[in-house]
């Protein structure tokens, strides 16, 4: 079995009834919505520094430096206000928790103006500022995607370190912890998920990817895999993994009723559009950002991020209960 051949997608899902391939977009007001259970979010990168430099990272070097100006967070922080309706903020770095600003300004003013505040976060940051977090978001936190990363963490102090996190949330937060499938520490990955299910945490395997997609596993590391995600078909279909699967021909709202937001003020449709320099939105620092006025047909023959899918914004797929 190698991973190109798997079914990564159910080929019998076509269009939804509600939606006709000739349909126009709707021009004026909000932008149109998908007919189905669906989570309008942003991605917002806060800072590009992160204070560990994995070497399976898919970010480029030049891409985890610096911070935006407190000008600049000011300007995204009036765009992200002004969205129709009630989104989600999921703030990414880089690391989140390094940039000055996150915890003194950024995170009270998202909480302040009503948002769905989740995060992105290698779980570095230390405990006190970890209950500031919670204290600051508390009943409006969504979902912390905490990222255990072996090469600069360990297990138990991160697995401690999160349940802190957990003590001082809100109940209707959720916590899942994500773990590349590191080809070669696959082993050390297995053990590392017997832990943190046994304290009581989600755990969200992630394909590695590398540039122009999913790095090539031989058969006998994909047999590793699916001892630690399950069946692979079953991963792709039910999400239970990120597979980076292709959802190529299908509807998708990324752009309009999701983004790509950067420290630099630049917005993108999605991930992979931007790695294709397409889909570029706007500035928020500059002409401003205008969002898509309804759906696109994927051209990409990979989804290498799993928030747009877990949020409703492709055909066929409604947002989950449990985000990731």
């Amino acid at each position: 079995m190698t991973l190109r051949r798997l079914p990564l997608i159910d080929d019998r899902v076509g269009p939804s009834p509600e939606i006709e391939d000739d349909e126009p977009p709707v021009l004026g007001g909000d932008p149109p919505a998908p007919p189905w259970s669906h989570q309008p979010t942003v991605e917002w990168q806060v800072c590009g520094l992160c204070n560990y430099d994995c070497s399976y990272c898919i970010q480029s070097k030049r891409y985890r430096v610096g911070y935006p100006s407190r000008e600049e967070v000011d300007a995204a922080l009036r765009f992200l206000s002004g969205l129709p309706g009630s989104w989600e903020v999921k703030m990414t770095g880089g690391e989140p928790f390094a940039s000055r600003l996150f915890l003194d300004h950024i995170v009270p003013s998202l909480a302040a103006d009503g948002h769905i505040v989740s995060t992105l976060t290698n779980l570095s940051a230390p405990e006190r500022q970890l209950r500031r977090f919670a204290e600051l978001t508390y009943g409006r936190l969504g979902i912390v995607s905490a990222s255990l990363h072996l090469e600069f963490a360990e297990v138990g102090p991160f697995l401690e370190r999160l349940a802190v996190l957990r003590e001082n949330a809100a109940a209707s937060a959720r916590f899942v912890v994500n773990m590349v499938l590191v080809p070669d520490r696959l082993a050390a990955v297995a053990e590392a998920k017997r832990a943190i299910e046994a304290a009581g945490f989600r755990f969200f395997g992630q394909m590695m990817k590398v540039k122009g997609g999913v790095h090539p596993y031989t058969p006998e590391q994909l047999q590793e895999v699916e001892a630690i995600v399950g069946d692979l078909e079953a991963a792709a279909r039910t999400r239970s993994a990120n597979m980076a699967p292709a959802y190529t021909g299908r509807r998708c709202w990324t752009g309009a009723r999701y983004l790509v937001l950067l420290q630099s003020g630049d917005a993108w449709a999605c991930r992979t559009s931007r790695r294709h320099d397409q889909g570029w939105l706007g500035n928020v620092n500059h002409a401003g950002v205008s969002l898509r006025e309804g759906p696109i047909r994927c051209p990409y023959t990979i989804c290498p991020c799993t928030v747009p899918a877990n949020r409703g914004m492709i055909e066929g797929l409604e947002a989950r209960g449990s985000r990731r």
